[in-house]
């Protein structure tokens, strides 16, 4: 069985390059989209790469694909995905999962519910939520 091959840094890096310009490329076309074999002639790849750009950004949420006939071929129209049009920002805290004592309990691998070790009625856990709870409650009666 072979073995699936990761692609290197910088190989990785030139992709996202590639996805990116790709991506500006089909944000140009606006409503009026692109057609897939338009995009990767203007990218100077071949089908077989065009195809698979198109089917990472496909994946990756970032585009829509509908097909179309051009010139008597079957293609596909790329757009921008509606929701690529605006850029989303989460912002992730994580100060409170780095207090769950189960992160740096030697147990956690062997942890499960029903087990011997198990999180309903492990004694740290039910300590630090009802800490947690308490700090909560506190927090919001002043």
């Amino acid at each position: 069985m072979a073995a699936a091959i990761e692609p290197s840094v910088g190989e990785r890096k030139s992709l996202e390059d590639l996805e990116a310009k790709a991506l500006e490329i089909i944000k140009a076309h606006g409503d009026e989209g692109i057609y897939q074999h338009e995009l990767w002639k203007t990218l100077g790849l071949d089908s077989r790469e065009g195809s698979r750009l198109a089917l990472r950004l496909l994946k990756k949420g970032l585009i829509t694909r509908e097909p179309t006939v051009h010139k008597g071929r079957r293609t596909y129209k790329l757009f921008i995905a509606k929701r690529a049009k605006q850029a989303i920002k989460i912002e992730i805290r994580i100060g409170s999962i780095i207090e769950v004592p189960c992160f740096s309990c030697k147990n956690l691998e062997r942890c499960h519910n029903g087990g011997f070790f198990d999180p309903t009625t492990c004694p740290l856990l039910s300590n630090w939520l009802t800490a947690k709870i308490a700090r909560l409650k506190q927090a919001m009666s002043m």
